[in-house]
């Protein structure tokens, strides 16, 4: 038979973190390896999407996304990042986070073009630069404070890396790029003119007197930055999948029609919903997801220690890399899968974050649930002391 898959399947295989779900389901254990988030969603993001449902708004909104949520979002980028934007040509409403950072690829990247990442790097970024035929070049991070240097990052430079992508607060390892070290990627971007992409999907969750700096807020990286965030987190609805892209609008119309030819639009109520909340959440709601997982950090990663596991405690988003070096199992997988076998609690394989051989010795852990299932978690996890 000659009919075969086409030769971009490979991008979309199931990822290690759907992987270890399934298994959790199978077993009935504790799911730590997906990031779904416990904390209610705010009673005005659901007021919102009822009532917009209710008003009839259930049609196809503007390929750019509800000029109210347009309005919203740069109303809140004024107010935390202190950016200037026009809701008519620097926002693009898209799919979820991914699904902007999909368009976004799409409309400034062509096959075999580089685009430089970090690991320990979130999947889906991977994914989304093969699915477009971009080709990711890797900069490994250091443990304990996942550091790099300029040098390392100007030696993988060459004839065709096109951008930089940059995770702050980072999935998985936690890290919070300081300011410092983004003007390191800026300067490198203005040097070898290259667009940089920012996920900042936790921009809210961010611990230890740290704060989130936004990349396009440096001097004289506004044009060249295509900032992708969205709302699955901080308003707890990953499965209402409304994200957005801001950018300069010499890119953003071209994203815009990118996210109409995949995704029409996303879904109307929900967008105003999503609009609604982000009107009616004041300073104490977006304070009080810091503190509250801060808190949850402290609580999981001292119960890990007590399992004789070793975390590298993250500085922002709601993940951990433990160290499970001590454990049966030559890679990673094999540890995770002792893990819930003997404890009934899921993880993700440190590799799934990594290129090549690395994080062999490492799981992420998700621990953004309620307290009541981390300390179930916890207790159970104290097996492996005697394992």
């Amino acid at each position: 038979m000659s009919l075969v898959l086409s030769s971009r399947h490979g991008c979309v295989m199931q990822s290690e973190i759907r992987a270890m779900s399934i298994e959790c389901v199978r077993v009935g254990g504790i799911n730590l390896s997906q990031g779904v988030c416990d904390t209610p969603v705010p009673l005005s993001v659901m007021q919102g999407a009822a009532a917009a449902i209710m008003e009839g708004g259930n049609s196809y909104t503007h390929y750019a996304g509800l000029r109210e949520l347009r309005q919203a979002i740069a109303c809140k980028q004024k107010r935390f990042a202190g950016m200037e934007l026009d809701p008519d040509s620097n926002i693009i409403v898209s799919s979820g986070a991914t699904g902007a950072m999909y368009c976004a690829f799409q409309a400034l990247l062509n096959p075999r073009d580089e685009v430089i990442v970090f690991e320990p790097y979130y999947g889906y970024h991977v994914s989304t630069l093969h699915a477009v035929e971009a080709v990711p070049v890797f900069i490994r991070l250091a443990p304990p404070a996942w550091s790099f240097s300029p040098r390392e990052l100007e030696e993988v430079i060459g004839p065709r890396t096109k951008g930089i992508l940059v995770n702050t607060p980072a999935n998985p390892s936690g890290k919070v790029f300081s300011r410092q070290e983004l003007e390191v990627v800026a300067l490198v971007a203005e040097r070898y003119d290259l667009f940089v992409f920012t996920d900042e999907i936790y921009e809210h969750f961010v611990y230890d007197g740290l704060s989130h700096c936004s990349l396009a807020t440096l001097p004289g990286m506004r044009e060249r930055t295509i900032t992708v965030s969205g709302f699955s987190k901080t308003f707890s609805i990953t499965g209402w999948r409304i994200g957005y892209a801001i950018c300069d609008a010499r890119w953003a119309q071209t994203i815009g029609y990118f996210s109409d030819l995949v995704y029409v639009c996303a879904p109307a109520p929900l967008q105003s919903g999503v609009a609604r909340g982000l009107l009616d959440t004041g300073e104490t709601y977006y304070q009080g997801l810091s503190v509250e997982y801060a808190r949850k950090r402290d609580r999981f990663c001292h119960a890990l220690e007590q399992a004789g596991l070793k975390p590298f405690f993250p500085s922002g988003a709601y993940y951990v890399l433990a160290d499970v070096s001590a454990l049966p199992g030559k890679t990673a997988r094999e540890r995770a899968m002792h893990i819930l076998r003997h404890t009934g609690v899921a993880c993700v394989p440190g590799s799934a974050f990594y290129s090549g051989s690395g994080g062999e010795d490492l799981v992420r852990f998700c621990f953004a649930r309620d307290d009541r299932i981390l300390d179930d978690a916890a207790e159970r996890l104290l097996k492996l002391r005697f394992s």
